[in-house]
């Protein structure tokens, strides 16, 4: 039933990004008496899927690394500062690596998820009490967001491979859920 919601959210983001580039791309009047001269253009090997899968995928990096970012201040184990250190810096990577996708694919960074708090995502609520506990408090909050984030990375990840398009995508979410269940195990093993 989880996967099915998770499923369904994709679904949900997918639609909404097609909605959006159909409203982007509608010819706009020139100011000029002049029309507009005629470009061979290509199809962009993007689709929906992939730009709506970058889209959710930034801020959902962004907030993680905040809370990893908080882990040396914060925590009292040095495991958990490790693997937050770890986990920190894959995450600046497949935010470079995501951004560079979404460039290639000519879609704005319009951060339509911006604010949001959707499954599997840090919420500013969970940042605010991380930034306000120290010790096994704070350890717990981090492991918990942690586990949550790369539980559903990776159905989102799944998803892009089925349903994406674009080999730099589908590429990239291959990578990002390799290295999430390689996260998920440190985790276990703390």
């Amino acid at each position: 039933m989880q996967l099915r919601r998770h499923v369904l959210t994709l679904w949900s983001v997918c639609a909404a990004a097609v909605a959006l580039l159909v409203v982007g791309c509608t010819a706009q009047p020139t100011t000029s008496g002049t029309p507009p001269r005629a470009t061979a253009s290509r199809p962009s090997p993007f689709n929906a899927t992939d730009t709506a899968w970058i889209l959710l995928m930034i801020p959902m990096a962004e907030r993680a690394r905040q809370l990893t970012d908080l882990a040396p201040s914060r925590s009292a184990d040095p495991a958990v500062v490790t693997l937050a250190a770890n986990t920190g810096s894959t995450l600046r990577t497949d935010l470079r690596r995501l951004r560079a996708a979404l460039k290639l694919s000519g879609v704005p960074d319009t951060r339509p998820h911006e604010g949001h708090n959707m499954p599997g995502m840090v919420s500013l609520d969970t940042l605010d009490k991380a930034a306000a506990t120290k010790g096994r408090p704070f350890d717990r909050i981090l492991t918990d967001a942690l586990r949550a984030h790369f539980t559903q990375s990776r159905v989102l990840c799944a998803g892009e491979q089925n349903q994406g398009r674009a080999d730099e995508a589908t590429g990239l979410a291959a990578a990002i859920a390799k290295t999430t269940s390689r996260h998920i195990a440190g985790l276990d093993h703390l």
